[in-house]
């Protein structure tokens, strides 16, 4: 399998060497050049996580060095599970994200990568630097999954002031080979500074490079993995699509759900939750794409204003009309994140975190509007642990939100995160510092 840039130009590259990457060097994401197609009956003997992810990225992995590797990768990588739990409504369900080690989904991702990588840069001589913006769960996930390992870096860049403070402490607890860098601005301005470091060929032939954003391939495609387990099983349940609602801001998690659909996986459709960042559902309601500065609100994760993962959906759907089509997007505001997460608990005794609280807010909008069968089932994404903001969610509830015991560890050692300037020769100095 080869991958190209979703602008065109940038050569075509093998599997490792995208990954290596990060970027294409015309600023593109890598995307696969064909999308290999399932039935459901191939996953008949795949049963847990890791041998479903082996078997549905087998083809993505083909005539690439990692090939063989691929069962073990992900064997390492997924440890702990993503059950799909009844919600107390009928027929709506949550696919729980949040059990590794830094309580949200993008510990998948970000293990899978770190796996890889490890597998790749045995051989090099200079440690490899993983830069990362993040807007709250990203930095923390990378960060846990290549903490101690040898011949690599971490930099984490992260909007100062715009996470949550339990965000804060796990971005700066890792110490070692992590560095947590506290930027003055939005995570727009992190993802620009990332982005253009990755692209800067002078930059790269000083120190090497690599990403672990979610415009990496290396998080994009094990994120199919749990899409593709929970539709299985729901297939072989009711032998019908399972729909789902994801909480979206760079739109990694989303996109990875829409290829699971497009390589045949029993997926229905898709709505995507946003917060007051409604760049998303202006344009499904036909508007012209424009990203925005980012918004802060309570669903921090989610403040993104130039979503990256655009430029894939539209590889994915070049017609326009075809993808307005496709999805449907709706922005929540903080003031209905609020309600939504009191009025569960009050109601049902469920407990979401703000980026959850978007999609149940949608789920529940789709249920009002008749857009979705009264016996149609429809499952959301829960993005995050609700203990991870507990600075939010606790006084809503009028309880305390018990925390898993991964996270107890991180928040119990000391942190510090250094202050970097938004500034791109600020970033140069600091990573040619380290």
């Amino acid at each position: 399998m080869k991958y190209t840039s979703t602008r065109q130009p940038s050569p075509a590259l093998g599997l490792s060497a995208a990954l290596a990457a990060g970027l294409a060097a015309d600023g593109g994401l890598y995307v696969p050049q064909s999308i290999p197609i399932f039935s459901p009956e191939d996953f008949a003997d795949c049963r847990d996580l890791p041998t479903i992810a082996a078997r549905l990225l087998t083809p993505f992995f083909a005539d690439d060095a990692l090939a063989t590797e691929l069962p073990a990768i992900c064997t390492q990588a997924f440890t702990f599970p993503a059950p799909v739990r009844a919600l107390a409504t009928p027929h709506d369900h949550v696919l729980e994200l949040f059990h590794g080690p830094t309580a949200a989904f993008k510990d998948f991702g970000a293990r899978f990568l770190a796996a890889s990588m490890q597998r790749l840069h045995r051989t090099q001589s200079k440690p490899l630097t993983i830069l990362v913006a993040t807007s709250g769960d990203t930095g923390a996930a990378v960060a846990a999954a290549f903490s101690g390992l040898p011949g690599f870096r971490v930099a984490i860049l992260y909007p100062d002031g715009r996470v949550s403070p339990r965000q804060a402490h796990q971005l700066g607890c890792f110490g070692g080979n992590v560095r947590a860098l506290r930027v003055d601005g939005s995570f727009d301005d992190c993802q620009r500074l990332v982005k253009q470091a990755l692209v800067d060929t002078q930059l790269r032939a000083q120190t090497p490079l690599g990403s672990a954003n979610s415009i990496s391939l290396g998080r994009l495609l094990p994120q199919m993995a749990y899409y593709a387990q929970a539709s299985l099983e729901h297939w072989r349940r009711k032998n019908t699509s399972l729909h789902f609602i994801i909480p979206t801001g760079n739109l990694g998690n989303a996109v990875a759900c829409v290829l699971a659909r497009a390589c045949g996986l029993p997926i229905g459709r898709i709505a995507l939750a946003t917060n007051a960042n409604r760049v998303l559902p202006d344009f499904f309601a036909g508007a012209d794409y424009a990203p925005q500065p980012s918004i802060a609100t309570l669903a921090n994760a989610m403040d993104v204003g130039a979503p990256s993962n655009f430029e894939r959906l539209t590889w994915l759907y070049p017609d326009t009309a075809h993808l307005r089509h496709e999805f449907i997007s709706r922005s929540i505001d903080d003031a209905t994140i609020r309600a939504t997460i009191r009025e569960r608990h009050t109601r049902y005794g469920e407990v979401f975190c703000p980026h959850t609280a978007t999609a149940i807010h949608l789920l529940e909008c789709l249920r009002a509007e008749h857009a979705l069968a009264p016996d149609e089932e429809c499952t959301v994404a829960a993005t995050a642990h609700p203990a991870k903001f507990e600075s939010i969610v606790e006084p809503l509830i009028g309880a305390a939100v018990a925390v898993p015991h991964s996270l107890a560890t991180l928040l119990a050692r000391p942190a510090q995160a250094d202050p970097l300037e938004n500034d791109y020769a600020a970033l140069c100095r600091t990573v040619l510092s380290d």
